[in-house]
């Protein structure tokens, strides 16, 4: 360390970080002034994705719905899990020390995908035609 001639090195840093803050609020307080302030009721309303909102906002949502969140996650996490598992599986043996290690770690872990897609299957998660609501 060179003592106090150290810190005179961060100085270029601490001065662009303090740029980029001051832009930052300028810009906010610059649009404050510049910029019209109308409340009406379209501005204040919920924006729900151009639909007019109707009806209570803790309404209740179909079992279905969280089910297909579920069911996107469990492939999703598939996918994560996956892709890194093929691209080295030809290394795995130098890796873990085993030849068919690899094979195996993944064979149980597609055998747990395949019991949550049987589930949801034989609950009907998948078949959008019988909705009813709930399950």
């Amino acid at each position: 360390m060179q003592g106090a001639n150290y810190f005179w090195n961060y100085v270029p840093m601490l001065l662009q970080i303090l740029a980029a803050c001051g832009l930052g609020i300028g810009m906010v307080t610059a649009s404050w002034f510049l910029g019209r302030h109308r409340n009406t009721k379209a501005k204040l309303d919920a924006y729900e994705c151009g639909v007019p909102a109707e009806g209570d906002a803790r309404g209740r949502f179909s079992v279905r719905f969280y089910m297909v969140a579920m069911l996107f996650i469990l492939f999703d996490v598939e996918a994560v899990f996956m892709l890194p598992w093929a691209v080295i599986y030809r290394d795995l043996p130098k890796i873990v020390g085993s030849r068919l290690f690899g094979f195996w770690e993944m064979l149980v872990y597609i055998g747990f995908v395949l019991v949550g897609f049987f589930y949801i299957a034989k609950k009907g998660i998948l078949d959008w035609s019988s909705d009813k609501g709930d399950l």
